[in-house]
């Protein structure tokens, strides 16, 4: 039951997700950055609700990991929890391009992208996470990517267990959680977003790159 809450939940996230990345991309959908992280945020909130019940929905390997170390769960569930993240995410990569592969293909054709060259980082960005990108004018070097992802996984990590540990009074009703936690992806989102995308998710970007 826990393998099909993760692959559930970490597909409606990752559709809703990578998909107001894509549309933003094809159609200039967006008003810059916030928006698209709001559709994260949203994404996040609606599939906590969807599957919470199922599987606590940690909808990221980064969440299991911790709920292991830090002895919430027993070991011997994290492979059922890792492999339905993945295979969530990679379901909701292949339902984006069988919906806009045909637009996808149109506009590399029109931007003269050639797939796998480095110009081809344009439209793989709506599936995995590229802190190498053409279109941003600052170079970032792999030791800040790395860095601003760890920082990232650690503050959304930090906000998990705070919302979710009894001992602490002044969080708030538990109706609520998931709101507060798509709202910290939200604002991590907003803070390293245009350095790395923002992944904080190994399956979220494992997944869909599989399909792109």
């Amino acid at each position: 039951m826990e393998f099909i809450g993760e692959v559930m939940g970490t597909f409606l996230l990752v559709l809703f997700g990578c998909g107001a990345v894509a549309v933003s991309i094809l159609y200039d959908a967006y008003e810059g950055l916030l928006q698209v992280a709001l559709a994260w945020g949203i994404g996040v909130t609606l599939a906590i609700y969807l599957t919470r019940h199922i599987s606590c929905a940690h909808l990221n390997p980064a969440v299991t990991l911790a709920m292991v170390l830090s002895k919430r769960m027993k070991i011997n569930a994290l492979p059922a929890y890792m492999t339905g993240q993945v295979i969530g995410a990679f379901l909701a990569g292949l339902a984006i391009y069988l919906l806009l592969g045909r637009v996808i293909v149109d506009f590399e054709s029109i931007h003269g992208i050639v797939r796998g060259t480095p110009a081809s980082v344009r439209t793989a960005r709506m599936f995995g996470d590229y802190y190498i990108n053409a279109e941003n004018p600052v170079k970032i070097s792999l030791l800040l990517a790395m860095g601003a992802e760890a920082f990232g996984t650690f503050l959304l990590l930090l906000m998990v267990f705070s919302l979710t540990e009894d001992s602490n009074t002044g969080r708030p009703d538990n109706s609520l959680t998931p709101v507060f936690i798509g709202l910290t992806v939200t604002s991590i989102i907003g803070l390293i977003a245009l350095l790395t995308q923002a992944g904080i998710n190994p399956a979220r970007d494992f997944g869909p790159r599989m399909v792109a």
